[in-house]
């Protein structure tokens, strides 16, 4: 992806330094149950608390602040993480004002190892989610090497750029108030059809994240479209089920299948069409 460096004051990086109480999973596999519950996590916040509040025997906490440098290529990754972010601002504010809505910036947070939010404490193992009770998206950019060499993924920056782009589509969510609509059908109904639900939200913001790449095929390169796809390819319910337990449930799909996540990535891209991306009507009906 071709990009130059941009600047946002919504936009924190707190990798190399921790302070108070950080929650850490005692390894092994809650980690990953938890990364796999969780991840390109939507509007999250309660799951992640849930989540915590089940696993308090095997969680620790550490007091106190440390420091560390970053390396020239985490500066790189932290300043690209950024200029993405800052991209997404930019469309998503024309595309808002083109629609006669307002658009509210959300915040962008970095981090190592854990973070405190307004959704509750979180780990790296949680994958990227967006909380929003305060509005941010929050990553841990070391998942992408979890990404690659666990379940597959090919690689690249276009890959993060896709995953910054998923998360502030359910910024949109919550703007929209497709989010809370979204709640409150969930309401009382069994767990697997607020699960279909869920599954909605979630390609929905796939399909956002392929409009923002249609209003920024300038900063594209050879490849980058390949990137998005197999990332989306690689944390699709189905794919991630088959590699970890060797079968299938679709009733717990909660993010839909790689297909599916490709395939509304894709329509958004192609189409460029914010009022095409109706994945509850077209899953649904």
């Amino acid at each position: 992806m071709k990009w130059v460096k941009q600047n946002s004051d919504s936009f924190e990086d707190r990798r190399g330094m921790s302070g108070g109480k950080k929650t850490l999973f005692g390894g092994g596999a809650i980690g990953i149950i938890v990364l796999l519950l969780t991840i390109f996590g939507g509007e999250t916040g309660q799951n992640i608390g849930n989540i915590l509040e089940q696993t308090q025997g095997t969680q620790t906490q550490t007091e106190g602040t440390k420091t560390r440098e970053l390396t020239a290529s985490e500066k790189e990754l932290g300043d690209f993480s950024e200029s993405v972010f800052v991209y997404n601002n930019k469309t998503w504010s024309m595309l808002f004002e083109e629609n006669a809505m307002t658009y509210i910036e959300p915040g962008m947070v970095i981090f190592d190892d854990g973070v405190t939010t307004a959704c509750g404490e979180a780990i790296a193992a949680s994958g990227p989610f967006y909380c929003p009770t305060d509005k941010k998206v929050y990553m841990d950019l070391r998942f992408f090497e979890e990404l690659k060499n666990r379940f597959g993924a090919q690689g690249g920056d276009f890959e993060i750029a896709y995953v910054i782009a998923h998360e502030v589509g359910h910024h949109l969510q919550t703007l929209m108030g497709t989010s809370a609509k979204v709640r409150q059908l969930q309401s009382g109904r069994s767990e697997t059809e607020a699960n279909k639900l869920s599954v909605c939200l979630e390609l929905q913001a796939d399909f956002y994240a392929g409009v923002w790449a249609h209003y920024n095929k300038n900063l594209l390169e050879e490849g980058d479209i390949e990137e998005a796809l197999s990332a989306a390819n690689a944390v699709g319910d189905d794919t991630i089920q088959n590699k970890m337990q060797g079968n299938v449930n679709q009733e717990s799909f909660t993010h839909g299948t790689s297909k599916q996540r490709m395939e509304w990535f894709m329509k958004g891209y192609n189409s460029g069409d914010i009022k095409q991306g109706d994945t509850f009507s077209a899953l649904l009906n």
